[in-house]
């Protein structure tokens, strides 16, 4: 599939995936294995683009794809820290059989978006789709190209992968119609690390929120997010305090904001009626971890899982989209419920949950088991909240 180089032009695919980020790439690639003509989508002239993000991943998520991962990771994390301005430190081992990797988003979106062109996914930067409308049993897509082309495009079926700042997701009547966010700032630093296996997570010095330091190939992902409440976190003013004790100066590092587009309550991730043949995936879907900012892992989780109700829902299985909704509610939704619970209660009385919910002899451990995918939220919930509601 080429696109033209001026004018209104109209390109037909089986399906079209706007958004060629970690959840985009990875349904493009699905898709394009299994036979289908896909054409990925971004906005992103350049690609690799930049992306603020930590980075964290779940080292699990290898057995969604048949090729090897392991090009795009940067670190692979036996241990994390948890300490409270700074102090007050306690450590946790991840469990041995499922790791914690990190990986530079430019990176591994940019690896999975060849892995689809290899699976005969077409791909085109510089396309940012405005709108999707429904005429007979295709979708049409208008969007603008380069130099503000004006583009149209038709599929019997769209993956809505747009990220965080996606309007075309509730304009459909996918995920909330008022997500909620949680403001962040990330920072690239190039330096020696002294300590590569092990990522840091601080709780003190952040109001309503964390930092984290991970450690990277030649340096760290650093970074500051709230999560409850209206006010963003004085970013600078955490990173000033947070960067030294990792031995770089005050003001190191390229800084970019964000908006996390967080969980926040079970909503059907697949068009229905007249919206039929369309699915959210990753940041548009709301996905992301409501407590510990976790969004590469549901990323790929829905996008691989997107890929196959897809391609049920092509070959005839009009219950197909519906179950892939039902799937991302009881394999992450039933998770993130309990980690808003935990989230609300920690984030407002953090030195209270730092000390009955973090410093407990089993509580670093168990945070270790759900960042690496080993077990969820419920399985921890009710003990960490009555904890929380009862003893603080």
């Amino acid at each position: 599939m080429t696109i033209p180089a001026a004018g209104t032009a109209e390109v037909v695919a089986e399906v079209v995936v706007v958004g060629a980020g970690a959840a985009g790439a990875a349904s493009a690639y699905h898709l394009a294995r299994l036979g289908h003509a896909v054409l990925l989508l971004d906005q992103a002239s350049c690609f690799p683009r930049p992306k603020p993000c930590g980075g964290g991943m779940a080292a699990s998520m290898q057995s969604l794809f048949p090729f090897d991962l392991s090009p795009v990771v940067d670190a692979v994390i036996n241990q994390v820290r948890f300490t409270w301005c700074l102090e007050d430190s306690v450590t946790a081992e991840l469990p041995g059989d499922a790791p914690f990797w990190i990986v530079r988003r430019s990176v591994l979106d940019a690896f999975l978006m060849e892995q689809a062109r290899s699976a005969g996914a077409s791909f085109e930067p510089g396309v940012a789709v405005q709108s999707l409308q429904r005429q007979g049993d295709r979708w049409q897509l208008r969007a603008l190209g380069p130099g503000g082309q004006a583009l149209e495009f038709q599929a019997q079926a769209v993956v809505i992968a747009d990220g965080s700042g996606s309007q075309l997701a509730a304009r459909h009547g996918l995920g909330p119609a008022r997500p909620h966010f949680a403001e962040t700032m990330a920072v690239e630093v190039d330096a020696e690390v002294a300590e590569p296996g092990t990522a840091h997570f601080e709780f003190g010095l952040v109001h309503h929120g964390f930092c984290w330091a991970f450690p990277r190939h030649g340096g760290f992902s650093i970074g500051v997010g709230t999560f409850i409440g209206r006010d963003p976190a004085d970013a600078n003013q955490v990173l000033s305090k947070l960067l030294p004790s990792l031995g770089l100066a005050a003001d190191a590092g390229e800084r970019r904001a964000g908006k996390l587009r967080i969980w926040d309550g079970h909503y059907p991730l697949h068009g229905r009626g007249e919206n039929t043949g369309l699915v959210a995936v990753g940041d548009a879907a709301s996905l992301c971890d409501p407590f510990l900012a976790e969004g590469v892992r549901p990323a790929l989780i829905s996008g691989c899982r997107a890929a196959e109700a897809i391609d049920a829902w092509l070959a005839g299985d009009g219950t197909a989209l519906a179950g892939y909704s039902s799937y991302m509610r009881a394999e992450w939704g039933e998770s993130m419920a309990w980690g808003k619970r935990i989230a609300q209660l920690f984030y407002r009385v953090p030195r209270v949950g730092y000390q009955l919910g973090v410093k407990r002899p089993t509580a670093p451990q168990r945070i270790a088991q759900i960042l690496s995918g080993e077990m969820g939220y419920g399985d921890i919930a009710q003990r960490v909240i009555r904890r929380l509601l009862f003893q603080g």
